[in-house]
């Protein structure tokens, strides 16, 4: 069973989903992320039912994004989203394994590409019982690896890659990023509140990027009260202004 829900009062609209993909904040912290402009052409890897990509598009209405996702039911849903949102000239998707990406879409026809990615290796702790969900949390569908060569692949020379990830996994992904010539340039931590253990990183590499690595100052979701950051609220659309 599924609902909608706005992005904001008058924004565009996105479904949810909870036997697929469920909706969290590591999803709206990453379409928060990535540096926008007109024109920009963004691919979605592992798009699920397209809440990234009404992110960005919420944001920066004159993008082109495409989704890739290999469930067709969740690609049927990103579909339904974009026709409801009046958005089908500018999010489309594409039905497939990105570890076949060669196969789906043309090398180097890309300026930034996105993806929130499983966080767990294959094998490691309690998976949920639903199919998708597992895919969505651990390595057993693609790892870290396959997401980053897809994504080297679809990204023009000085293209962006932005993704969220786990702290502890932090090596592991600056070396399977480098493997495939994307270089860590952005790199920002988030952490509950200020003085707290980060809990997600949002990083940005450029294909053939130079080396150098810019830290930014961490993200903060509540304040000393617990009460959420105005930053968490502009990401949430709550009180920042979006593009017409």
């Amino acid at each position: 069973m599924h609902h909608w829900e706005p992005l904001c009062p008058g924004g565009l609209s996105f479904v949810c989903d909870d036997r697929l993909f469920r909706p969290g904040t590591d999803s709206f912290l990453l379409g928060g992320f990535p540096r926008l402009r007109p024109g920009l052409r963004v691919c979605d890897l592992g798009s699920g039912t397209g809440l990234l990509g009404l992110l960005l598009l919420q944001r920066q209405r004159e993008l082109s994004v495409t989704g890739v996702e290999l469930l067709p039911e969740a690609v049927q849903l990103a579909e339904q989203a974009a026709a409801r949102n009046g958005l089908t000239d500018r999010l489309t998707f594409c039905q497939g394994d990105l570890r076949d990406i060669r196969a789906l879409l043309p090398a180097g026809s890309f300026g930034l590409a996105v993806c929130n990615p499983p966080y767990y290796p294959a094998g490691s702790g309690r998976l949920p019982e639903a199919e998708a969900l597992r895919a969505a949390r651990s390595e057993t569908g693609c790892t870290l690896e396959d997401v980053c060569a897809a994504a080297a692949y679809l990204l023009r020379w000085g293209g962006s890659f932005c993704l969220v990830h786990k702290p502890e996994r932090l090596a592991d992904l600056c070396c399977a990023l480098r493997a495939r010539g994307l270089e860590p340039k952005r790199l920002r931590l988030v952490c509950r509140r200020a003085g707290d253990a980060p809990s997600l990183l949002l990083l940005e590499t450029r294909r053939g990027g130079r080396p150098g690595l810019d830290i930014a100052a961490p993200l903060c979701l509540e304040d000393g009260a617990g009460r959420p950051t105005a930053e968490l609220d502009a990401i949430y659309f709550r009180t920042k202004e979006t593009d017409p």
